[in-house]
């Protein structure tokens, strides 16, 4: 089966997004540095349960989500923490709270389980959303490939004034060289993951082609080559934001 075959649809879609889309899916099956392909593929399964849940529902309309208890509507294996996570940053996630990732960690899901959590949901969320924007029937998700996560921690990630250690774009060398392309700044939504550097380059990835590379991105004159003007592109990327609740 090939994933995201759109030689079907009444209009052209650049050949360059189910090209990002497959090396996007292909890497969520692979083993991560804390989550193997099988959970990572149950992660991404979590993303599309989490919008029929109905704990996430109450907790949305509820004054403060920590008030509503119960259990979440799930069919993977995942641990409780996990699935809560994922359910949370895909409908409520502006309102998560240091204290709640302090719990999270405390109940199993470390900083860097997280990270790597969060790129994958970020991830299908943000390829889900260019269907349903479309019209496009979700893609079925990836089998899950064999192998065991590296633990891998990157030794530049350090504490400061996040919840999670994070690599300053000062200390992005060696194997973490190309988190930031050489850029002497970077947005913290970049560098929020930068505990796991794979979530950083998985974000990179998708994000240039719905996006801009980070690089195009502090250059205002340019559009990246699309078919819409640079201030075009920026009121729909601030409007979704704003609909998104995103507080960056």
């Amino acid at each position: 089966m090939t994933h995201f075959d759109y030689s079907k649809l009444e209009y052209d879609i650049r050949s360059d997004l189910p090209e990002t889309y497959r090396v996007a899916w292909e890497k969520i099956a692979s083993p991560g540095n804390w989550w193997n392909g099988e959970d990572r593929v149950a992660i991404a399964a979590e993303v599309r349960a989490a919008r029929q849940c109905e704990l996430c529902k109450s907790r949305k309309q509820a004054l403060s989500p920590f008030s509503v208890k119960g259990s979440h509507d799930v069919g993977t294996h995942l641990p409780e923490a996990a699935i809560d996570a994922v359910h949370r940053l895909v409908t409520d996630a502006s309102r998560l709270t240091k204290s709640w990732l302090a719990d999270s960690d405390s109940a199993g899901l470390s900083n860097e389980k997280y990270i790597e959590l969060m790129g994958v949901v970020v991830t299908v969320i943000s390829i889900d959303a260019f269907h349903r924007a479309m019209g496009i029937e979700l893609e079925s998700l990836p089998e899950p490939h064999s192998g065991e996560p590296d633990g891998y921690r990157p030794a530049t990630a350090v504490d400061g004034d996040a919840w999670v250690a994070r690599i300053s774009p000062g200390d992005a060398i060696g194997d973490e060289a190309d988190l930031y392309d050489g850029m002497k700044q970077t947005g913290n939504v970049i560098s929020a993951m930068s505990l796991v550097p794979d979530s950083v380059r998985l974000l990179k990835l998708v994000s240039a082609v719905q996006y801009l590379a980070p690089q195009q991105v502090a250059n205002t004159s340019t559009n990246g080559g699309r078919k819409i003007s640079r201030p075009q592109i920026e009121l729909l990327a601030g409007r979704v934001s704003a609909l998104s609740d995103c507080f960056y």
